[in-house]
């Protein structure tokens, strides 16, 4: 991301649009600022302008056509409630644009959509899982994994439903500008932390209920002491619970272990650091909680493919100024 101007992300509405969906891009990328400058400019289109069919009674007005797919860096398509007749004109545009090699993304059900422009073949996906065996029969030489929240393969990126295209976009920020900007972008939306792709998309036990259960003041007290040595039974002694009571409740609030969601956060803030210090690399273990260099280099290496120095050194050319 080298240019002077905004990131250009076309949003492709294919009718009947899923309206949660359809906000998402431009509510997460229209707030990512890089030096105080706007980096992404989002702009909706779709193959007939004017009034389009939308979820939930509701309908949208979408100004644009599909032209402002031949200006964008990205295009991404949104969910919708057709799964199985995809125009042959946005299908073609795609292509077209599959071809120019721009970065092309799906939310929820618009994965069906690239699938049937043939731009998933061969490739991983995934998508809102209730409508897995549809995608499979549908599309049997896309490799489906229906239990994760998004997946990259070759520069196209799907995700699965709804809430799920927030964590896509955050981890397009995180690719385009680093974990400290897409950081700052979640705070703005009140999202979670950049999650990994391969997390559980959906939740089989039900949530606790809300009053005195929630183990968020938990999780936050955990973030403000990423750097010390912290056990299961500290979290469980903070949470007033047994460590299976903590557990369980915190797979049912994350979809991860107490654990693995530590181990997750503090990956984000060794990139952060990474990203935004010249630290070496044991302050950078230390300060993020991982315990040594080689700890650091370890658990980094099998998140990313890459060394803590190969990491900065990205970084480095990822933000680098025009």
């Amino acid at each position: 991301m080298t240019t002077t101007r905004p990131h250009r992300v076309a949003v492709i509405a294919f009718p009947p649009v899923t309206t949660f969906d359809l906000s998402i891009p431009g509510a997460v990328f229209g707030v990512t600022l890089v030096d105080g400058r706007p980096a992404y400019e989002v702009t909706v289109c779709t193959l007939d302008p004017g009034v389009v069919e939308a979820s939930y009674g509701l309908d949208v007005v979408v100004p644009h056509g599909l032209e402002a797919v031949e200006r964008a860096d990205t295009v991404m398509v949104t969910g919708t409630g057709n799964r199985f007749g995809a125009a042959p004109q946005v299908l073609d545009v795609l292509r077209t644009a599959a071809a120019r090699g721009l970065r092309i993304a799906s939310i929820c059900t618009g994965a069906f959509v690239l699938a049937q422009a043939g731009l998933l073949d061969g490739r991983g996906a995934t998508t809102l899982w209730t409508v897995s065996d549809d995608f499979r029969r549908l599309f049997p030489s896309v490799t489906l994994t229906p239990d994760v929240l998004f997946v990259e393969d070759g520069g196209i990126l799907t995700s699965a439903g709804m809430s799920a295209g927030i964590d896509l976009c955050l981890h397009m920020i995180r690719c385009d500008h680093g974990a400290a900007v897409a950081n700052a972008t979640a705070r703005l939306v009140v999202a979670a932390p950049v999650r990994p792709g391969d997390q559980a998309q959906f939740i089989e036990t039900p949530l606790p209920p809300e009053r005195g259960t929630s183990l968020a003041a938990t999780r936050a007290w955990a973030l403000a002491r990423l750097h010390e040595p912290t056990t299961l039974a500290d979290l469980a002694r903070h949470a007033g619970l047994s460590v299976r009571t903590l557990t369980r409740r915190f797979r049912s609030e994350t979809a991860l272990s107490p654990l693995q969601w530590l181990l997750h956060q503090r990956l984000n803030r060794a990139r952060e650091i990474l990203e935004t210090t010249a630290l070496p690399m044991d302050q950078v273990a230390s300060r993020s909680g991982l315990g040594t260099a080689d700890s650091l280099r370890t658990h980094l290496a099998r998140h990313t493919g890459l060394t803590p120095s190969a990491y900065r050194a990205a970084a480095r050319v990822v933000g680098a100024a025009p």
